[in-house]
């Protein structure tokens, strides 16, 4: 068996070989092959033009060489050219021809031996050159016309085409060796199943403490044990190690955009000062999804955060131009406050933004309300944003973080007066399919909006599909489906997925007392008994959050399992949210009213099965809940992604604990683990309440080791570093196409 198993994995490692070797022997050859080619059009190239430009020299008519060399660059493949004299001084170049790099001096010692040595010694030189903007091919070609020596040419050719073959004939190679790769994986999979069947379900058994446990397994279960631990710690080291931090972030921004500053565009501020009955100052973290995902961003990047004044005291705090640095004793950003008056932040925020988009984006059965004159309004905020974003630049081509669906028209008033922008749009929220935006009276401007954007990101590819297909239908634009990119009006706009996450290491985690402390102090709070079971849910008061479902599941679950009566409470932390719109002062009333009657039906003496808490409770406090709650139930009935998910599984270093995740969301589609349920289906959803209160600590850690792990990798500092690094590479090629496209109006002026 074991001579079996080697023969199997020699096979493998040959075939790993061989793919390696004819991989390296492709790659020498087609580059070969490229650079034989382009020598061979040098030399037609230039023999064509060969007895012109003999005539010309022996005229000393210079303006009929540079015409020459100038028809020679329009070839696809030769980006410039230039004639030498027999002096070593340049007779004449085309446009965007490297000097510098390429000077007549230097290619004349490499073609002949000496300055005196005759004509008949000269010979070709041919060789690949790395420039600023990448490899070319360079020959230097001599002119001599019997024994005289006339002088030299230059030609510089592209190799770009050369690069892109050769990713065509990798692409070839992998795909026929991957075919390759399946059958032996297939052929090894099936061999190894019916050879170590039996055995290593024995083996699995024993590993499991099921079953006898035989001693003559035992030793090789101790080592077997020992070299996973082994691993797993290998693995975690190289986890570790590769993580994505506040200052691996801010190395991308220098080594990929210089250093730049990041600018962010958001409705919402990070911080706001209020003013308390007794006339002091406090400062307040919003409850938002969006705040606590940029913000540890703008820690680590430091920039400018442009964003609605919303605080009572945020005039007195802020400068005359509503700047104040940010955080508190740290001062790593600037916020810039931008002043509204009632009527725009109630038509732009209230009325256009959250009760027209919030309800057309999501599918919670709440009916959109546009009004012409919230439009106007919602064009007013977003123009005076991109007015006040305009004043603070300090250079022509910043990188602008623009964020949600409060600011769809701001890319496209900041391209046109920052056209060299490197403007990041993020969709928060799910971008709805083109029949349903199609509601909006102004999705064309929406689209056309967004479309100003260099990259406009969502969380998943269901919302990226979307957003293509609505441009698609409503635009007279070109898609790149493969490259999932939108090209309108000459410029181009990526479209990606880049799943937003949450700060890793936490700091309200870092600094929240330990899980056994929280849990006690939390319980002394609530009056719970040491043995008792908490739950809690953590949302702003919205329809969208599934706060009804999720209390109604609770009761269910009081009806299934009256033994839990007495012992399990849940906790709703829910902070007030956009009290001015009526949809969500009904909100209010309703789960108010509901979670009276639920107590009024299972409560006793002091015991209340609900605790809601209508009120903004501050992340510190928020962090001490998540590391006391024996399980979090988010029921979202529709989100683009959901970091309250996340944000659980982060408070848990202790390993404890069960999350209830809605299928709705998008955290759905990473955090697997979690138990998913649908939030409508009120049975399925006690069901989980009633499984997560009973699921054994060896399988909550399990789960919750899997989750973090997650977490840990995919955080907030990699969503920000993706879309850098994409902006960088997409500013390098706009970079590229407005140089050739210089050079090619240079050629074409010198031409007339």
């Amino acid at each position: 068996m074991r001579g079996n198993f080697r023969f199997l994995v020699a096979w493998l490692a040959a075939l790993t070989i061989l793919v390696l070797a004819a991989w390296l022997v492709v790659t020498k050859t087609t580059r070969g092959w490229f650079e034989k080619d382009v020598a061979l059009r040098a030399e037609l190239a230039l023999s064509g033009a060969r007895r012109a430009l003999v005539a010309d020299l022996r005229r000393a008519d210079m303006r009929s060489v540079q015409d020459l060399l100038t028809d020679l660059a329009r070839d696809e493949r030769i980006l410039a050219a230039a004639m030498c004299g027999s002096t070593e001084s340049p007779v004449a170049v085309t446009s965007g021809y490297p000097s510098s790099a390429l000077s007549c001096d230097e290619m004349a010692r490499r073609i002949r031996p000496s300055a005196t040595s005759p004509a008949h010694s000269w010979r070709t030189w041919r060789d690949t050159v790395a420039l600023a903007g990448g490899d070319v091919h360079v020959s230097a070609i001599p002119l001599i016309e019997g024994d005289q020596a006339l002088g030299f040419v230059i030609l510089v050719h592209d190799l770009s085409f050369a690069a892109r073959r050769e990713q065509s004939t990798q692409r070839f190679l992998f795909a026929v060796f991957a075919i390759l790769a399946v059958l032996a994986a297939v052929i090894t999979l099936f061999t190894v199943r019916m050879l170590w069947r039996g055995w290593s379900h024995t083996l699995h058994q024993l590993s499991l403490g099921h079953g006898d446990s035989r001693p003559e397994f035992q030793p090789l279960l101790k080592d077997l044990r020992d070299l996973l631990d082994r691993l797993a710690k290998e693995e975690s080291a190289e986890l570790n190690g590769g993580l994505w931090s506040p200052q691996r972030l801010k190395l991308t921004l220098q080594r990929h955009l210089h250093g730049e500053r990041m600018i962010v565009v958001a409705n919402r501020e990070p911080y706001l000062h209020n003013r308390r009955p007794d006339g002091s100052i406090e400062v307040v973290h919003p409850a938002s999804g969006l705040v606590s995902a940029l913000e540890p961003v703008m820690r680590a990047c430091s920039g400018v955060w442009f964003a609605h004044g919303a605080g009572s005291a945020d005039r007195e705090t802020a400068d005359a131009q509503g700047r104040i640095r940010v955080p508190p004793g740290e001062e790593s950003y600037w916020i810039r406050r931008v002043w509204l008056t009632p009527e725009q932040e109630h038509g732009y925020y209230y009325g256009f933004s959250n009760e027209g988009l919030w309800p057309l984006c999501h599918v919670a059965h709440n009916r959109p309300l546009f009004r012409a004159e919230d439009w106007r309004h919602y064009q007013d905020v977003n123009l005076k944003f991109a007015d006040a974003v305009c004043q603070e630049v300090d250079s022509d081509d910043p990188v602008i973080l623009v964020q949600d669906y409060h600011f769809a028209l701001a890319p496209r008033l900041l391209r046109e007066r920052l056209p060299r922008a490197t403007i990041l749009t993020f969709w928060h929220i799910p971008w709805p399919n083109a029949e349903q935006i199609s509601i909006c009276p102004w999705h064309k401007e929406l689209l056309d909006g967004l479309l100003g954007s260099s990259i406009v990101g969502f969380h998943t590819r269901l919302h990226c599909n979307n957003f293509m297909e609505a441009a698609d239908r409503f635009l007279e634009a070109r898609l790149d489906r493969e490259g999932l990119a939108i090209s309108r009006n000459e410029r181009s706009t990526l479209v990606r997925a880049y799943p937003i996450s949450i700060e890793w290491p936490n700091r309200w985690v870092e600094s929240a007392p330990a899980s056994d402390a929280c849990r006690a102090s939390v319980f002394a709070e609530l009056g719970l008994k040491e043995d008792a079971k908490l739950g809690m849910g953590v949302d702003r008061l919205d329809y969208t959050k599934g706060i009804e479902e999720r209390l109604r599941a609770v009761e269910r679950l009081f009806e299934r399992e009256p033994a839990l009566v007495g012992r399990f409470t849940f906790l709703q932390l829910a902070s007030p949210s956009r009290t001015l719109i009526d949809r969500y002062q009904r909100l209010n009333d309703d789960v108010e009213q509901l979670a009276a009657r639920i107590n009024a039906r299972f409560g006793a003496d002091l015991w209340r099965p609900i605790v809601l808490k209508r009120e903004h409770t501050e992340p510190a406090d928020v962090f001490r809940y998540y590391r006391a709650a024996d399980l979090c139930y988010v029921s979202s009935l529709h989100d683009g992604m959901n970091l309250v998910a996340k944000e659980y599984v982060a408070a848990r270093d202790d390993e404890q604990g069960v999350l209830i995740l809605s299928k709705f969301t998008g955290a759905a589609q990473e955090l697997t683990e979690a138990l998913q349920v649908n939030p409508y289906d009120i049975e399925e959803s006690s069901a989980a309440l009633s499984a997560a209160l009973h699921m054994p600590r060896d399988e909550q850690r399990a789960r919750m080791r899997v989750m973090r792990a997650l977490v840990a990798e995919f955080n907030v500092y990699r969503w920000a570093g993706r879309m850098l690094i994409d902006a960088s590479r997409l500013r390098q090629r706009e970079q590229l196409a407005g140089l050739l496209s210089k050079t090619r109006l240079s050629a074409m002026g010198g031409r007339g």
